[in-house]
C-alpha cells in the first residue's frame, strides 16, 4: 500500500501538472470505484484544482469552490500520467481524470477491488475521512509520545494505527523501527524516554529519506515505481538477506496476509520472534535465537 513517501511524491507531480487547471471530467471504467453518490460525479467536471492534501493514506483534491475529491489507492492502486484522452488500460483501469494537458489513470492490479473515490462537499466531509493520526513533521516528541503511549500495544501495531499516526504502513514501519533499533513487538508503555526520542527521531528521519529517495528518482516525471519493496532499503521485504548494518540474516513475522521484518542482532538482542506459521508447526525444532539457526 502506497504510504506517506509515496503519496507525498504522488501529490509533488499531481500539483505540477493540474494545480490550477480545469478537470475536464472523470470517466468511471468500473462504477464500483466511486463510493458516493451526492454530489454526482459529473459535478467534477469544469471545476478547477484549487489545492491538494494528503489525508493518512488517501490524496484529496480540492475543486472550486468547495468540492473534494478524495482517492484511497488500498494496497495495489496505482496513479499514472498519460496523454490528453486515454483510456483505463483493460482489466485493471478504474479511472480517468481529463485535464487539457493529461489524463491520470487510476488502476488497481489483481481481482479484489479496494481502490476508492469520494467526491465530497465542504471542508466538514472532508474531516470525517481523517482517521486522526497525528502528522510526525507537525508535533513534537512530547506529543509523539503521549499518541504512542495512550494505550499498550506492540510498537508495530502502535506505528501503522492510523488513528495514531498519519501515512505510516507496513514497509516504512519496518524500516522505522531498524532504525531506531527496537522490537517490532515491544509494549508502547514499557519504552523508557530514551528509546521512545530513538524512535521519534527514527520516525522522521526514515520517512524524511525516503521522501527525498522517491523524489530523486521520479525527477520531473511522474512516479512509476511505487512499489512497498524498494532496493536500500534495510529489512522490509528483505527476509533471509544480510542486515546491512550487521550482516546478520533479517527474520519475519507472518500473519494473515502481512509480514514484519527485522534484524534480530539489532532489534531484538539476538532472540527470534516467533512466527505464527511456522513456529506452531515446527514447536520445539523453532530456533530462539540466532545462533540456532
Amino acid at each position: 500500500m502506497p504510504e506517506l513517501p509515496d503519496i507525498t511524491v504522488y501529490i509533488d507531480a499531481l500539483k505540477a501538472r493540474t494545480l490550477g487547471h480545469s478537470l475536464a471530467g472523470v470517466r468511471l471504467a468500473n462504477p464500483f470505484l466511486l463510493r458516493t453518490v451526492d454530489p454526482p460525479i459529473a459535478e467534477a467536471g469544469g471545476k478547477t484544482v484549487r489545492e491538494y492534501r494528503r489525508v493518512g493514506k488517501r490524496i484529496a483534491v480540492g475543486l472550486e469552490p468547495d468540492l473534494w475529491l478524495v482517492i484511497h489507492l488500498m494496497i495495489a492502486g496505482r496513479l499514472r500520467w498519460e496523454t490528453p484522452g486515454s483510456d483505463p488500460p483493460g482489466r485493471i483501469g478504474l479511472a480517468a481524470f481529463d485535464f487539457p494537458e493529461g489524463t491520470l489513470i487510476l488502476t488497481e492490479a489483481g481481482s479484489k477491488r479496494r481502490a476508492s473515490l469520494h467526491l465530497l462537499r465542504g471542508e466538514a466531509a472532508l474531516a470525517e475521512m481523517d482517521p486522526g493520526g497525528l502528522e510526525v513533521f507537525e508535533i513534537h516528541e512530547p506529543a509523539f509520545a503521549a499518541a504512542l503511549t495512550r494505550a499498550n500495544h506492540t510498537l508495530k501495531r502502535a506505528l501503522t494505527d492510523p488513528k495514531t499516526f498519519s501515512g505510516i504502513g507496513n514497509a516504512y514501519s519496518d524500516e522505522i523501527l531498524h532504525r531506531a533499533r527496537i522490537s517490532p513487538i515491544a509494549m508502547t508503555q514499557k519504552l523508557d524516554d530514551e528509546e521512545i526520542g530513538r524512535l521519534f527521531r527514527a520516525t522522521r528521519e526514515t520517512l524524511q529519506h525516503w521522501i527525498d529517495v522517491l523524489r530523486d528518482e521520479a525527477g520531473e516525471a511522474f512516479p512509476k515505481k511505487v512499489t512497498a519493496f524498494r532496493d536500500g532499503m534495510a529489512v522490509h521485504g528483505r527476509f533471509g538477506e544480510p542486515c546491512p548494518a550487521c550482516g546478520t540474516k533479517v527474520q519475519r513475522i507472518r500473519y494473515a496476509s502481512n509480514e514484519t521484518n527485522y534484524c534480530p542482532a539489532c532489534q531484538t538482542g539476538g532472540r527470534l520472534l516467533a512466527d505464527r506459521a511456522l513456529s506452531r508447526l515446527l514447536k520445539k525444532d523453532w530456533p530462539r535465537s540466532i545462533d540456532e539457526t
